[in-house]
């Protein structure tokens, strides 16, 4: 969810850090595998489904470490989202950070965890520089800035062909509403009360069949990024990287509109924002009227994810930061959707 960036799955209880010395200890067993980082400097700079760090150095510019939540990704995955990402920035139409081989030239290493003996992942990214764009100020021109490097990826992916064994996770609606669903079942986030589960049941079938019946076309659906927000640009100057592809699969282009609005779906600036990025995208890439007119299906479809993954995140400080209020107001949401739509 956020750069890379409770009640924890069974298959992550046994994996989460319980101390600061645990944590040492792992990131200790994990830059062995990159030893030429000699004296170096950790920081934790966030937790969500993985493990991001800074790592510094007296004589090398500074180093990201991303070490992987236990069983969120498969290494064919993780494989998969670094071959992409290099592809879009060997193209020359998108920035991404490049992933830095271990001491055996592997990018993704595998340690043992020192307490636990779990097999934990970690990939050690270069530094990018940059700032986040400052969302106080007038956000047209940052959507702008989203709209056409979503436009971009979709070109990108849809001319793409993928190496052999390429896999990465789905954004359709079995993989946000289904038994095996990617962040687990809305239903059971914090203060889903019976009430709220009446208004959102609905929400959910309405979005259902508005999607289902828009389809899968190729070219309204294929790899996207589905993180595109601008918690995960860096900006300096003319230049802009887009980072953090953890989340990266398979679903309808207009849902990297739904999930650069993740959080701010009610604020009454979406509408001119959504003509700020499509008026962007529009320059490189058609959408037909028929997908555009589901923007708010998307932003639906986004926002129940987020309520799940709020659900199953408690161990993360931004799910944590989300909780006591998030179901609430999915359900406005879906009460003004359902008004539209319903």
């Amino acid at each position: 969810m956020t750069n890379g960036s409770e009640n924890l799955p069974a298959h992550d209880k046994e994996s989460h850090l319980s101390s600061p010395v645990e944590e040492q200890e792992l990131v200790s067993v994990v830059l062995e595998r990159w030893r030429f980082l000699s004296g170096t400097s950790v920081k934790l700079i966030n937790v969500s489904e993985n493990r991001t760090y800074l790592i510094e150095t007296p004589r090398q510019r500074p180093t990201i470490l991303r070490v992987h939540r236990h069983g969120y990704r498969s290494l064919a995955e993780i494989e998969s989202e670094l071959a992409w990402a290099r592809s879009l920035t060997e193209s020359g139409g998108i920035l991404t950070p490049s992933p830095i081989a271990g001491c055996d030239g592997k990018e993704v290493q595998i340690v043992s965890h020192p307490r636990s003996g779990l097999p934990i992942q970690a990939v050690l990214f270069e530094f990018a520089d940059g700032e986040h764009p400052d969302s106080r100020h007038n956000l047209c021109p940052l959507f702008s800035t989203l709209g056409s490097l979503a436009a971009s990826t979709h070109n990108h992916s849809s001319n793409w062909q993928p190496p052999p064994a390429f896999v990465r996770p789905s954004w359709g609606l079995e993989a946000t509403f289904g038994k095996r669903s990617l962040w687990g079942n809305w239903r059971q986030a914090p203060n889903v009360s019976a009430k709220i589960v009446s208004v959102l049941e609905r929400a959910e079938q309405v979005v259902s069949r508005r999607l289902q019946r828009l389809g899968r076309k190729p070219s309204i659906y294929g790899l996207i990024h589905a993180d595109m927000r601008l918690a995960n640009l860096l900006v300096d100057g003319e230049r802009v990287v887009l980072i953090d592809f953890d989340d990266c699969g398979f679903g309808w282009h207009l849902y990297d509109f739904a999930a650069a609005v993740s959080f701010m779906e009610s604020d009454p600036q979406v509408p001119e924002l959504f003509d700020a990025w499509l008026s962007a995208y529009r320059k490189k890439r058609q959408l037909t009227a028929e997908v555009e007119r589901e923007m708010a299906s998307f932003v639906m479809l986004r926002r129940l994810a987020l309520l799940a993954w709020v659900g199953s995140r408690a161990d993360s400080t931004e799910p944590q930061q989300l909780a006591s209020g998030f179901a609430a107001g999915t359900a406005r949401l879906a009460e003004t959707y359902l008004a539209g739509f319903g």
